[in-house]
């Protein structure tokens, strides 16, 4: 846009209109000939140097970076904050699939599923959060925006899978909750849904009460147990809740996970509560409950093999 704004201006001034009226005599005709041909030569040489200074050199950098003719996005496959706050606000604003053409253009530059999930959707979710508790925008507003966020994150993930598979070996199993009177836990849908792209077997309750989390453990084998906190108001019921999930668990290792707001900020507050650990995102999660999981494995084999 830029090269054809240049190439508008030098095509105007190299061609500025003849003045008639009242007290104003026309240019002879030989005059005006010269003027024109001088004009047509200064509009080529300058055409050429824009040609030669600025078009030529852009084309050769796309062609480089293989983009077909559009230059490379300088930002590549990372989400940036800017991006989360263009993005955060449309989600109280426009309509599902309108946030899944922005989402879209965010593939378009290079952004892969599962940076969409943990830097971009879950992070704008947060922002939601935010606004609500400072009284920015109702509960109303809120979950809207966080019921279109899921439906963004049902689209891309049923597109195709992302992250690596798990290998062959035992399929891995986890539940993730969100507790009762949390009713904003978008985070659990991020989380359920990055394991599930990596091999894990997942199973998802919103608002579980204490009894529904018990049995389902109790019909069930999971290796992970991962809890969303959202409210301050569960920190105290939590440590016994994690020993009853432990005490009714169908898998007497199961794993304990807790994350959430209140732990991102304070991740011994995880210890305190009687769990195996937390994380401050959906990634970094993975990687916290395959090794948590590996451990008990290993510890559960290590007296035959002694």
């Amino acid at each position: 846009m830029a090269s054809v704004m240049r190439i508008d201006h030098i095509g105007a001034s190299a061609h500025p209109q003849r003045r008639t009226g009242p007290g104003r005599e026309s240019a002879p005709a030989h005059d005006l000939a010269g003027f024109r041909h001088r004009a047509d030569m200064e509009y080529a040489r300058s055409l050429t140097r824009l040609i030669e200074s600025e078009i030529i050199p852009r084309l050769l950098v796309a062609h480089s970076n293989g983009a077909h003719g559009v230059p490379a996005d300088p930002r590549g496959g990372a989400v940036l904050p800017d991006d989360v706050a263009t993005f955060a606000p449309l989600t109280l604003q426009v309509e599902a699939d309108e946030l899944l053409e922005h989402v879209d253009r965010l593939i378009a530059r290079g952004v892969s599923h599962e940076t969409l999930l943990v830097d971009l959707l879950a992070p704008a979710a947060r922002l939601l959060g935010e606004l609500w508790e400072d009284d920015r925008c109702d509960f109303v507003d809120v979950t809207m925006g966080l019921w279109r966020l899921q439906q963004v994150v049902h689209e891309i993930s049923g597109r195709s899978a992302y992250g690596l598979q798990q290998g062959p070996g035992p399929v891995r199993r986890a539940l993730f909750a969100s507790l009762e009177g949390d009713q904003h836990s978008f985070g659990t849908v991020v989380i359920d849904e990055l394991f599930g792209s990596n091999g894990w077997t997942t199973h998802r309750i919103n608002e579980a009460s204490t009894s529904e989390l018990m049995d389902r453990v109790r019909s069930e084998w999971f290796d992970l147990a991962g809890l969303t906190i959202t409210c301050d108001c569960h920190i105290a019921p939590l440590p016994s809740i994690v020993r009853a999930l432990r005490v009714s668990s169908r898998n007497p290792r199961i794993c304990v996970m807790v994350g959430g707001r209140v732990f991102i900020n304070n991740a011994e507050l995880a210890v305190s509560v009687g769990a195996d650990g937390t994380a401050p995102d959906a990634r970094i999660a993975l990687g916290v409950a395959s090794d948590l999981v590996d451990a008990v494995a290993r510890e559960a084999v290590s007296p035959m093999s002694g």
